[in-house]
């Protein structure tokens, strides 16, 4: 019967016929089921009678129940760029490979190799094994682990190694005899301010008094207590004798100054005290006083 013929049945034939049909493809499907049960009642009823044919026979196991060992490598690689097949080779299971594909394609990264142990399914004793072999590239390193970051580290692990303790309240240092780690040693003054301190010193010759640490640029006030001044170590200048430039290199006296005193001295011969200088316009007696311990005739 072609399929444009049913079309000439009445309804109640075509009803007849699509009931028949459908009792058809049940009882097909019916057929099919119950078949595959059958087949699988007697598998296991063979795989029963061989597991225990097997006992009986020196209790071998049957090949059926034997499972594919894989042979594991071991060899150096990167867990973050390492491809299915090195995986594979290193002993993984291929469920354990996808994990690790879809733990990248998230965005996940091995920065450490112990970051690799945290793969799901994997032994201790297999991580233990694949540790020592386990590479990961510069790309994927901790921005910790770059060079410049361990130098400030080592910069900084150097700082608080050497550390200098400061000195308690009522202790005081000499600011004509100290050096630059005693200086370190005053609240507030760390490496810059003792050159600082020591550059000025040599300057002017020594320090007559503490007053003159604020003459530099920035100097913490509250260290002044800290300081003594010992005035027998200031080196005196002798003006009837230092040239020009020796005498404008001091921080009290400049260029006109020291012209003032030179040309003095060619016209009237050696200063003989502080009053002659007084006599030089370019001389405040505010000059004058603060010259008053530097000098000498």
């Amino acid at each position: 019967m072609k399929f444009h013929d049913f079309f000439y049945y009445n309804k109640s034939d075509r009803n007849v016929i699509l009931v028949l049909l459908v009792i058809a493809v049940a009882s097909l499907t019916a057929l099919f089921f119950l078949g595959n049960d059958e087949i699988s009642v007697g598998e296991g009823y063979q795989e029963t009678a061989q597991s225990t044919s097997n006992k009986a026979a020196g209790n071998k196991p049957s090949p059926y129940y034997k499972t594919e060992e894989r042979v594991a490598e071991l060899f150096p690689f990167d867990p973050n760029t390492a491809d299915s097949t090195t995986f594979l080779r290193l002993g993984l299971q291929p469920w354990q490979v996808r994990n690790i594909y879809k733990y990248r394609a998230k965005g996940g990264i091995y920065r450490h190799p112990a970051d690799f142990a945290r793969l799901y399914g994997l032994t201790q004793q297999r991580y233990l094994q694949l540790k020592p072999y386990i590479r990961i590239g510069q790309a994927y390193l901790p921005a910790a682990l770059l060079p410049e970051a361990q130098e400030r580290k080592v910069r900084h692990d150097s700082i608080v190694a050497h550390y200098t303790p400061k000195m308690k309240e009522g202790e005081t240092l000499d600011l004509n005899t100290a050096d630059t780690t005693q200086l370190q040693h005053v609240p507030g003054i760390g490496p810059y301010y003792a050159r600082q301190i020591l550059n000025y010193n040599k300057r002017l010759g020594g320090f007559a008094d503490t007053r003159q640490l604020m003459e530099i640029d920035g100097f913490p006030t509250a260290a002044l207590k800290y300081f003594t001044v010992n005035r027998a170590h200031i080196t005196k200048l002798n003006v009837n004798r230092l040239t020009l430039a020796q005498l404008r290199h001091h921080p009290y006296i400049g260029f006109y100054q020291a012209r003032d005193i030179v040309d003095y001295r060619r016209l009237r011969g050696p200063l003989k005290s502080l009053d002659d200088l007084r006599l030089l316009k370019s001389f405040t007696p505010e000059t004058i006083e603060r010259l008053r311990p530097y000098v000498e005739f």
